[in-house]
């Protein structure tokens, strides 16, 4: 099999499926292993390109095709679809390379029949794709951000309802930008220590950058692996996105503190969370399976933290040994992931209203239990990877009026710009706007005891 046609199988699969692209394609890549480096790069590129860009390749294939994308054959549908993206989005590859591939493959699976057809398709696409004409931006706004965007025009819709039509726009165009590898530095290093560790990564290529947020987080690109990079086996810095980093920033955890992070795997904030509370502290990570909470531990062993205990423990059943027992709770609860999109592709397409609706009881179900670990006085850090109000300033709003917690000021833990803008103790993150994923946290203070007994 060449690498087009392992494309072509995952697109199938994936068409048939509920399946997420990123598992399928890294079992993929682990099963074709032998293969030398650029190939899995373009595997990994074309299938993660053809899925993000859907909505605009079947727009410019209903321009061109006489057969509608809808009544295409499966594997021909998905065969123009990674070609057309190919033609695109892609350098370096001639369009009558990418017909005759795809020619080829269409012959080698059966559909000789259909070869003209394939080949007339992609022939014109060719011709013609510097002049489609796109829905206007003026007349048909919904239209045109959907389809030049790639999004579900009823998320198009929810976004501009939310952020207006100029911030929707830099939020979808971010989506499409290939971003950097964020990576949290241990603070334990001093800045000459930080300085000689980024000095080794440049000079193996790396192009690095510092984030303006904080001064221990870095952007990385041109990188052959994040473990290639020296100090990885040492411990000495953890992939980890800046807005997950600003959440324990936040928190303000003191030395000595006991943290529980309850929705807590792949370990990010958890091992930020430990550097935070020191020797003497204490954190106890949960997360709801086994090979969650073996991520948390690789991590741990990793980074050399001993003052972590990582169990698995669903976060919707109380556990009464965790009542009032922490200072700080951190609760980075599911959600829709609608501000990830720009990582993970296919998000966009597997989410409804109605399973907007369905994640929100989940977070109220899970909040009614982790709310009661936090101490009189404590500290309850919520976030989300999501962009959607239902799941973050509503929901904030609703556990203060139902509970005795209270929004307390982010400001004098952030630095600028983003002091003003946590003054009154919740900040969404937008892509676009922020130089974050799409994320939302918020800092409330508990004032009382919980009225309800949990057993």
């Amino acid at each position: 099999m060449n690498t087009r046609e392992i494309i072509l199988d995952i697109l199938l699969e994936l068409s048939k499926t509920d399946a997420y692209s990123n598992r399928l394609l890294a079992d993929v890549l682990e099963k074709y292993d032998y293969l030398d480096a650029k190939e899995k790069a373009f595997i990994k590129r074309v299938t993660e390109g053809t899925i993000e860009r859907r909505i605009q390749i079947d727009y410019i294939l209903n321009q061109i095709s006489k057969v509608p994308v809808k009544k295409m054959k499966p594997l021909i549908r998905e065969l123009l679809r990674m070609s057309v993206y190919q033609m695109l989005f892609l350098d370096g590859i001639p369009d009558a390379a990418v017909c005759n591939e795809a020619v080829k493959l269409a012959k080698k699976r059966k559909f000789q029949s259909l070869q003209g057809y394939v080949n007339g398709v992609l022939r014109n696409v060719s011709r013609q794709k510097e002049s489609i004409a796109y829905p206007e931006k003026e007349n048909d706004k919904l239209n045109y951000l959907s389809v030049v965007y790639s999004m579900p025009q009823w998320l198009v819709e929810r976004f501009i309802q939310a952020y207006g039509e100029e911030q929707t726009e830099k939020m979808l165009k971010a989506f499409l930008e290939e971003g950097a590898v964020t990576i949290r530095l241990e603070e334990s290093l001093t800045e000459p220590e930080r300085q000689e560790l980024l000095t080794k990564w440049s000079k193996k290529g790396a192009v690095v950058t510092k984030h303006p947020y904080l001064p221990y987080a870095v952007q990385v690109e041109k990188t052959e692996g994040i473990r290639s990079l020296a100090g990885y086996e040492e411990g000495l810095f953890a992939v980890q996105d800046v807005s997950s980093m600003l959440v324990v920033e936040a928190a303000d955890i003191q030395a000595g503190d006991t943290v529980i992070d309850v929705c807590a795997a792949p370990g990010g904030k958890t091992l930020h969370a430990a550097c935070k509370a020191g020797e003497k502290g204490r954190v106890l990570a949960f997360d709801l399976t086994e090979s969650k909470v073996d991520k948390i531990e690789e991590n741990r062993k990793r980074m050399r933290k001993e003052n972590v205990k990582a169990a698995v423990g669903d976060a919707r059943i109380f556990q009464k040994p965790l009542q009032q027992l922490a200072d700080v709770v951190l609760a980075d609860v599911p959600c829709s992931g609608l501000g990830v999109i720009g990582k993970k592709q296919d998000i966009k397409y597997h989410v409804t209203p109605q399973s907007l609706e369905e994640i929100t009881n989940l977070q109220k179900e899970i909040l009614k239990n982790v709310i009661s670990y936090v101490k009189p006085g404590g500290i309850f850090m919520y976030s989300t990877c999501t962009i959607n109000p239902d799941e973050n300033e509503k929901m904030v709003e609703w556990l203060c009026e139902n509970f005795p917690f209270r929004k307390e000021s982010m400001a004098p833990f952030l630095q600028e710009p983003l002091k003003e803008e946590g003054a009154d103790g919740m900040i969404q993150l937008l892509p676009g706007v922020h130089k974050t994923d799409g994320f939302f946290f918020a800092r409330l203070r508990r004032e009382e005891s919980l009225s309800e007994t949990k057993s």
